[in-house]
């Protein structure tokens, strides 16, 4: 059974088994998940004007200063009625290859930001997992 996260105006359903984590930054809101393989999803939601795919571009940016030789490409993907945009990236960490998904959508006068990340064996098995809370936080916004 999925547990509910339901806190700082922030909500999605996940697994049960995944660790929860909140932020403590004071101008945003923002919630990490952590596999028990070691991947990660994350939301920030931040209030004003911030583009969607300005903010997701600066997490790009960000990213590629911290890895070499990292591959993106720009995508916009239907989700729950809502279109997020964002990149799809490739990049090695610790001599493993990895894959992160940034998203971001407005509602309500809000940014959200999503990101996902994992080592690609890992990725791959919970790809669908990743999806489904990223659908799940849409729909309950």
């Amino acid at each position: 059974m999925p547990a509910l996260f339901d806190k700082q105006g922030i909500k999605f359903q996940y697994p049960e088994n995944w660790t929860v984590e909140a932020s403590t930054a004071i101008d945003e809101d923002g919630v990490t998940l952590y596999s028990p393989g070691g991947g990660f999803w994350s939301v920030v939601v931040r209030d004003g004007g911030d583009e969607p795919a300005q903010v997701a571009e600066v997490v790009l940016e960000t990213m590629r200063e911290l890895y070499d030789d990292l591959d993106s490409a720009a995508v916009e993907e239907p989700v729950a009625g809502e279109e997020l945009v964002g990149h799809d990236v490739n990049f090695y960490c610790l001599d493993m290859t990895n894959t992160a998904q940034i998203r971001a959508f407005r509602r309500d006068g809000k940014t959200y930001l999503v990101l996902y990340q994992a080592e690609d064996r890992e990725f791959d098995a919970i790809e669908p997992v990743f999806r489904a809370i990223t659908r799940s936080l849409v729909q309950a916004h």
